[in-house]
């Protein structure tokens, strides 16, 4: 069963994003993450799109769809979370590592990637 795809969704700025708000669990601040308007358009329509395939797999549940037409779908979604998370660890290490590691601080940066990994991988 086919699920009606969301249009995508864009967010603009005028400048490239910058956000430093991180704090992590010893009290230390990540170094400011700075991305392109692209990278974080592209990331963020991906994202919408995941959005909308949920909505349409929670329709699915409520319409009564077949169990292993709803578990295709959600593989679909965990696929698509999975592309997402590599092209922001991607990133990641391309621009913030890269950046950490000519800045100085790349065993902060580590560190921080690690603890994320721990979470992020089962």
């Amino acid at each position: 069963m086919p699920i009606p795809q969301q249009a995508e969704h864009s967010h603009h700025h005028d400048t490239d994003h910058e956000h430093t708000d991180h704090t992590h669990e010893a009290g230390e601040s990540a170094h400011p993450h700075v991305h392109s308007e692209e990278s974080l358009r592209r990331i963020a329509n991906r994202l919408s799109r995941i959005e909308g395939h949920v909505r349409g797999i929670k329709t699915m549940v409520q319409q009564n769809s077949p169990c292993p037409d709803v578990l295709l779908q959600i593989a679909a979604v965990r696929g698509a979370l999975d592309k997402v998370a590599r092209i922001v660890l991607d990133e990641h290490l391309t621009e913030c590592i890269a950046r950490a590691a000519q800045e100085g601080n790349i065993d902060v940066e580590i560190k921080q990637l690690k603890a994320a990994l721990d979470r992020f991988l089962p």
